[in-house]
């Protein structure tokens, strides 16, 4: 369902599912509520258990056609398909608009993964499999579940957010052989310089927590790291330019 100008609802249904300060007869649904949260992951599984092979890309919904950063993400989008995986993004614009664009224009399959917001317009037009979410949780599932690495494109906090998500997956074991590639050198190298001589210095998190992360400028390079670690060829954590 798609709703636009005053129809668009005050709050989203992840906020009245984690606000305890709801009124009580919405707190009194939850158990009804179970029954959509499974409705969604049901109706993920279903679009995309034939995918195949698929990549999951993030990046900014607000860096625009004027930023290299766009031209970037379409290329990236193209070579992933022609490397025989689909694109998997979060069907918004900006940075996943351009993935999207890549994906569909090399003949690729190119897929959208949607999430009620206040500010989303929908789909992008570049998107031939779409799936829209009400939870957070049940979409980032899909993300992981269906990819076989996930590439990261310059963000703001769910690009963040989705990318330490696949790194405590990949710490805790929850999945294995998952290449994760931070595109744009200067973008990721402050982030993870702070990462060892913060985290890795004081003993929350080891170095070889970040063995499979790839950061780089270069497409080629961030496509033949996912497909090495999809053979079983997982490299060491490396940084070109």
């Amino acid at each position: 369902m798609t709703l636009r100008g005053a129809r668009v609802p005050v709050r989203t249904t992840d906020q009245w599912l984690l606000d305890t300060r709801s009124a009580p007869d919405w707190l009194h649904t939850d158990p009804w509520r179970v029954m959509r949260i499974q409705a969604e992951f049901i109706e993920g599984f279903g679009a995309l258990a034939e995918l195949g092979p698929a990549v999951s890309i993030f990046g900014s919904a607000r860096l625009g056609a004027d930023d290299p950063a766009y031209q970037l993400a379409e290329q990236l989008g193209r070579a992933v398909a022609e490397a025989g995986y689909a694109v998997i993004t979060g069907g918004g614009p900006g940075l996943m608009e351009a993935a999207n664009k890549g994906a569909l224009e090399a003949g690729g399959v190119s897929v959208g993964l949607g999430i009620e917001l206040p500010f989303e317009t929908g789909l992008n037009q570049y998107v031939d499999l779409g799936v829209n979410f009400r939870y957070f949780f049940a979409r980032k599932t899909m993300f992981v579940k269906y990819a076989r690495g996930f590439i990261v494109l310059p963000g703001g906090l769910g690009t963040l957010d989705e990318m330490f998500e696949a790194l405590t997956l990949v710490q805790t074991g929850k999945i294995t052989s998952f290449p994760i590639v931070l595109m744009g050198v200067e973008h990721w190298t402050g982030l993870l310089d702070w990462l060892r001589a913060t985290l890795v210095a004081r003993g929350t998190m080891s170095e070889s927590d970040l063995a499979g992360v790839l950061v780089t400028d270069d497409v080629a390079a961030a496509v033949d790291f996912v497909v090495r670690a999809d053979n079983g060829l997982f490299g060491e954590q490396e940084v070109s330019s």
